[in-house]
């Protein structure tokens, strides 16, 4: 195919089983590919993309590394199940009882999930510009760092870093490294901080080398990253997080009324 200056700026100039992957993935995405169905079969789609056997099974390939889709050489491919999910983020600011687990992991074990969270790390740093901004920080200011990776059944999902005024982290349980009962949420509350209101500040960037090794990623697929910035009373923000989940198979879900 010849392009010529006019089209050269818009042409998509990845490979053709790169762009056969995307077209598949979209279609899985969004549900015209539901969980459990066969993808169509290697004739049918040599005939709709022009392409080669080769090729196809190369694309084939790219969604079976992204754990889309499951098959093997001679059978059916099919999308796997329960693979796309929906992130609801007021969830997130809710807070558990006595003695119950963070209402985000109970949520998801509802549905038939095992989730996982792993303390890494807990410590004063300097956070990044954004955060820095978001709390309020002095310049050169820093705030307490909670770390952590979450799992579902086993798999990496998300990589999180959330950040603490040290005016509220101090003597608390926040500076511990261990998992807090109940979550965040409800040890803020405790602490007389009980979360008012949250703002996510999501983009798609190309991920960092810790989330890419964290997170298992393959390809150069995008990450989905979320700023959330939890404020209390009189809009002081008292929590910051930086989440970043794999862009193909998690979704943002808000729900808003008109004013």
């Amino acid at each position: 195919m010849t392009v010529d200056a006019a089209q050269e700026d818009t042409y998509d100039r990845r490979s053709l089983h790169e762009r056969i992957a995307a077209d598949l993935r979209d279609e899985i995405m969004t549900g015209d590919l539901a969980p459990g169905a066969a993808l169509p079969s290697t004739v049918r789609l040599k005939e709709r993309f022009g392409a080669s056997n080769a090729t196809i099974q190369k694309a084939l390939q790219l969604l079976k590394d992204e754990r889309l889709v499951i098959g093997r050489a001679g059978a059916a491919v099919t999308v796997r199940e329960h693979r796309r999910r929906t992130v609801r983020p007021a969830s997130s600011l809710a807070t558990g009882g006595p003695g119950e687990p963070y209402p985000w992991l109970a949520e998801v074990t509802e549905h038939g999930a095992r989730a996982r969270g792993e303390l890494l790390a807990v410590g004063e740093t300097a956070p990044p510009a954004d955060v820095a901004t978001a709390l309020r920080l002095p310049v050169g200011g820093t705030a307490l760092l909670r770390h952590q990776p979450l799992t579902l059944d086993g798999e990496p999902v998300e990589l999180v870093h959330s950040y603490y005024p040290l005016d509220i982290a101090r003597g608390t349980a926040l500076m511990e490294h261990r998992k807090i009962q109940g979550g965040t949420p409800t040890l803020l509350s405790a602490l007389g901080h009980p979360p008012r209101t949250g703002v996510d500040h999501v983009s798609a960037r190309v991920p960092t080398r810790e989330q890419y090794e964290a997170l298992r990623l393959p390809g150069s697929l995008p990450v989905l990253r979320t700023l959330r910035v939890v404020y209390g009373a009189g809009e002081r923000p008292i929590e910051a997080t930086v989440m970043a989940k794999a862009g193909h198979l998690y979704e943002p879900r808000y729900a808003f009324t008109p004013e």
